[in-house]
């Protein structure tokens, strides 16, 4: 995957409405799953017990947390794109989150995203970004989401 880099705000409208380059694959690990659930304290045993999930979760492991998607959304989008100018960017919010499918452990995911649109912010822009967090192998994404961002320069 080649990030895509613009050189200021003010080339951001060339892309407004554009794919961004795929995302790399990266694996879920139960590291991963375990570090969330002790950062957030949903410690429900689909997510980290590994003996409890294999005998009564209905894929036979631990599944990733739905937010763990969600929460991960900016450092990928940080790999797809950059605009060289940027000093700031924030967080600002999601609409229509969903997460279709579980994330079993060890799983392969990796970001589907474009910019849908593109606002005047303050002294910056906000971007909004139809996003689909994609499973390897499997047909049903993991999350679907309009993400927020801020961008200042």
């Amino acid at each position: 995957m080649k990030k895509l880099i613009v050189e200021n705000l003010k080339e951001l409208s060339s892309i407004e409405g554009k794919q961004l380059p795929v995302g790399e694959w990266y694996t879920v690990t139960q590291q991963m799953i375990n570090d969330f659930a002790n950062a957030t304290l949903d410690k429900q045993w689909i997510h980290i017990d590994e003996e409890k999930a294999a005998k009564y979760s209905p894929t036979k492991t631990t599944i990733a947390h739905g937010f763990m998607s969600v929460s991960m959304l900016s450092e990928l989008i940080s790999k797809q794109f950059e605009v060289k100018s940027v000093t700031m960017g924030l967080n600002y919010g999601l609409n229509k989150v969903r997460f279709p499918n579980p994330v079993p452990v060890n799983s392969e995911l990796r970001l589907i995203s474009s910019i849908k649109q593109i606002e005047d912010f303050q002294s910056g822009k906000k971007l909004t970004f139809d996003c689909t967090i994609e499973i390897k192998g499997q047909e049903k994404p993991a999350c679907v989401a309009e993400f927020i961002f801020v961008l200042f320069e």
